[in-house]
């Protein structure tokens, strides 16, 4: 078999772009390279339809144990009862969970997208706001913290049958102890996509939802390191509230309809390869070091924090609980996307963001959202941030200068050669 010379080449074209930069994209990691292994393996050849022990194909006894040992380990790390680790992505898992427990129509209440939110949570663009009917709460206006106030009025007045908790741009704790008393009031189901912080929570480093909202999503990738993919967890399981039924008119346990949503509702054949990588990773957040890790993403991104407001960046909320910030550059006459494409000529990479309130559109942004959990899978400490920052703002502060970006570039090229990334790489 000839082999494909050009797409080999772009792959490491990539590995050498993310050996040489610094990753500040909020949402990215770099998985080990066991997680790599797993995935790149022999089980991307089983079609394997179903459930461990209830399949559609033959020959999937290895995968039944394969599969069967991510979700006991994702149950162990999160401690819960029900976990499956199916999705694709954490969009799919989400779409799970809408069509377990809605009807096209329902009312579901999210956190804004322009706010913070993610797409899956009612974006009119997505499915999410296209089979459902969405509503939104925001943040305030003076802090830039989750506004409950909003949400309860909005909850209480259009009784939403799914309340989302849960952000893609958002620098905070979240108070889940509000969030189900809001929807207890209305008989609402809570969802919480954790998928920002999933690393932090199974650390207890961040607040828990799990023993305050009925379903929890979350992806594998971003705090938890692992590869790209989705999964649904319950703390315990319970009887559908909703009155949906199966063609027998049975009332199904929650964790029947979810599980009949990932398969056949919204996926076939599951990636018994990237589960085995799930699998891989939920065993690196059992071990101690991955705490260590944890407490460094946190500790890294209060540092960028300081660094950033002895700048006079303006952070929204004021600062950082987990592994991220949003930062408004108005007050530095930039607009987000001439930083992300003018960071970028320099090896740093961001992305443009809306801030709260903006008025920009969201092709242009008035913000950046920055995060710490890759630079600090490199290795890189609490004294290492001012570097970072610094550099950022030599370029932010005189974007046309390409001699200048030039020369932080290769700073940043020289300084990251001691963090060696996958030193066995080999294409």
């Amino acid at each position: 078999m000839q082999a494909d010379i050009e797409i080999f080449s772009l792959i490491q074209d990539e590995f050498n772009r993310q050996q040489h930069g610094l990753e500040l994209i909020a949402s990215e990691n770099f998985t080990s390279e066991q997680v790599m292994r797993a995935m790149g393996n022999v089980m991307t050849n089983k079609y394997a339809e179903g459930y461990p022990g209830k399949r559609y194909y033959g020959g999937c006894e290895v995968v039944d144990k394969s599969e069967q040992l991510c979700i006991d380990r994702a149950k162990a790390i999160f401690n819960v009862e029900f976990a499956n680790v199916q999705p694709h992505s954490g969009a799919q898992a989400n779409a799970a969970v809408m069509l377990a427990l809605l009807k096209p129509g329902d009312k579901i209440l999210g956190l804004d997208l322009s706010m913070g939110g993610h797409l899956t949570h009612g974006s009119a663009v997505n499915f999410s706001g296209k089979l459902y009917q969405p509503l939104f709460y925001g943040v305030r206006k003076e802090d830039g913290l989750v506004d409950y106030d909003m949400m309860e009025k909005i909850a209480l007045e259009e009784k939403p049958k799914l309340i989302i908790c849960g952000a893609s741009a958002y620098s905070r704790d979240w108070d889940y102890v509000r969030v189900r008393a809001i929807a207890n009031k209305i008989n609402a189901l809570v969802l919480c996509d954790m998928s920002h912080p999933a690393g932090l929570i199974a650390k207890g480093l961040l607040n828990s939802p799990f023993e305050h909202c009925h379903i929890v999503t979350s992806t594998t990738h971003k705090t938890l390191r692992g590869p790209r993919g989705g999964i649904i967890l319950m703390k315990t399981d319970f009887e559908n509230p909703m009155g949906l039924t199966n063609p027998k008119g049975e009332i199904r346990m929650m964790s029947d309809l979810l599980n009949l949503a990932v398969f056949p509702g919204t996926q076939g054949g599951p990636l018994e390869h990237v589960i085995a990588a799930k699998a891989v990773a939920f065993h690196e957040i059992m071990q101690d070091d991955f705490m260590s890790y944890s407490k460094q993403v946190v500790a890294n991104a209060k540092a960028m924090e300081i660094a950033f407001k002895e700048l006079n960046y303006d952070i929204i909320s004021g600062g950082t609980d987990n592994h991220l910030l949003l930062i408004d550059l108005r007050n530095k006459n930039i607009s987000g996307k001439k930083a992300e494409n003018t960071l970028v000529k320099a090896d740093i990479t961001i992305n443009k963001n809306m801030v709260p309130f903006d008025d920009k559109s969201p092709f242009i942004t008035s913000g950046i959202r920055v995060g710490v959990p890759a630079i600090t899978t490199r290795g890189l400490k609490e004294n290492d941030m001012k570097t970072v920052v610094h550099w950022i703002d030599s370029i932010l502060m005189n974007t046309e200068n390409e001699q200048n970006i030039a020369k932080v570039k290769g700073e940043i090229n020289e300084f990251m050669n001691q963090f060696t990334l996958y030193p066995n790489w080999k294409i």
